[in-house]
């Protein structure tokens, strides 16, 4: 395609992986409410396994019930989403807030603590994710800014589907990758042009090596701590096709070389790459690990999906809607908590269902 270019970055591996926050007293009193906010965002960040990270704006309020032994906290939080992919292994307290133009989106949250002997234990957190103005509100503004459309925008997903095959064949890697999670769509008109997509999209590696015959579409991903990913961004008119793709990569945490004769496992997957115990909501891995990685690679049972019975009961078909569905790979999730805006990767709500409050994230605050 003239005038086509694509672009690849490699993300610097000296880059901090966002870690647990260092031991800070968090109190009954009123000194204590930032604080809490600071390991509240950890641990909402450390959920949000799909989407983007989100940043702490200002404690709205901070209400305390004495009781024996401690004591019950109750935060509003504002929050604002950052530009960094949940992928992206930057803190996520140096990710830059999106700006209002690029369709800003914001969250505010309940959080809930109970601080016992010196343990302060996130108990439960609720949020409402939105955009910050209204489609209306950005039209007054800035009548030229493209807009925020759902992610199962079929428009958009052809976009998303060419942009990840003329990222299979521009690159030299070792494997094909496909299509993980897309993370927003923008259109807007451009004059004479006609309509215009701005795609945002994680891919992942898989086992099929680059160059064979297979079907890329076809392809297994790699077991999630053991596969490189890509965070992508592409541009595309209907008038003229696809125009750009950048992409950055992200190393897996796991490069262990395989033994003489060992073939790479295989991994049961969930959510687009994420183990049943590591999904929407579900509270953090055990210390030490990578939320995003934590992945024991174990094979999905003949006949089976890979999903257990409660996350069926909490999550949808893709993208809510089969009719609206553009399937051109099965692998590709679409989470989002009922009542959300479909354009959004939303925090939702935690504990899950079928998961016990307060099983952690807790903070000990005397070692």
């Amino acid at each position: 395609m003239k005038g086509f270019h694509i672009v690849v970055l490699l993300s610097s591996a000296v880059l901090r992986v966002s870690a647990a926050p260092a031991p800070e007293l968090v109190t009954c009193g009123e000194e204590g409410g930032p604080a809490a906010a600071r390991l509240a965002m950890h641990r909402i960040n450390e959920n949000h396994d799909h989407g983007y990270k989100f940043r702490l704006q200002k404690i709205q309020s901070h209400g305390v019930e004495k009781v024996d032994g401690g004591c019950n906290l109750e935060l509003q939080l504002n929050l604002l989403e950052t530009v960094c992919y949940n992928i992206n292994p930057k803190p996520f307290e140096d990710c830059q807030i999106r700006g209002e133009a690029e369709r800003a989106v914001m969250a505010n949250c309940t959080v809930q603590f109970s601080i016992r002997n010196n343990d302060a234990n996130l108990t439960k957190y609720e949020c409402d994710t939105r955009q910050v103005k209204t489609n209306q509100e950005m039209m007054m503004l800035c009548p030229d800014c493209p807009m925020l459309v759902p992610l199962n925008s079929v428009d958009g997903l052809k976009s998303v589907k060419e942009a990840v095959s003329k990222f299979n064949q521009n690159t030299t890697n070792q494997h094909y990758y496909i299509l993980k999670e897309v993370g927003r769509i923008r259109v807007g008109h451009v004059l004479g042009l006609g309509m215009h997509y701005y795609t945002e999209f994680e891919l992942v590696e898989t086992h099929c090596p680059m160059g064979s015959r297979i079907n890329p579409e076809a392809c297994q991903p790699l077991c999630p701590d053991r596969a490189h990913h890509a965070f992508c961004q592409s541009s595309y008119s209907n008038a003229t096709g696809l125009k750009s793709v950048a992409c950055d990569f992200y190393p897996p945490s796991n490069t262990t070389a395989l033994g003489p004769g060992e073939q790479e496992p295989l991994c049961r997957h969930h959510g687009g790459g994420h183990p049943p115990h590591v999904g929407h909501g579900h509270g953090p891995p055990p210390p030490g690990s990578d939320p995003r990685t934590h992945s024991p690679c174990l094979p999905t049972p003949p006949g089976g999906d890979g999903h257990p019975p409660h996350e069926k009961q909490h999550h949808g078909p893709p993208f809510g809607s089969k009719q609206h569905f553009h399937p051109f790979h099965p692998f590709h999730p679409f989470h989002r908590c009922r009542g959300s805006d479909p354009a959004l990767h939303p925090i939702c709500p935690w504990p899950r269902s079928g998961h016990r409050p307060g099983h952690r994230p807790s903070h000990r605050q005397d070692d």
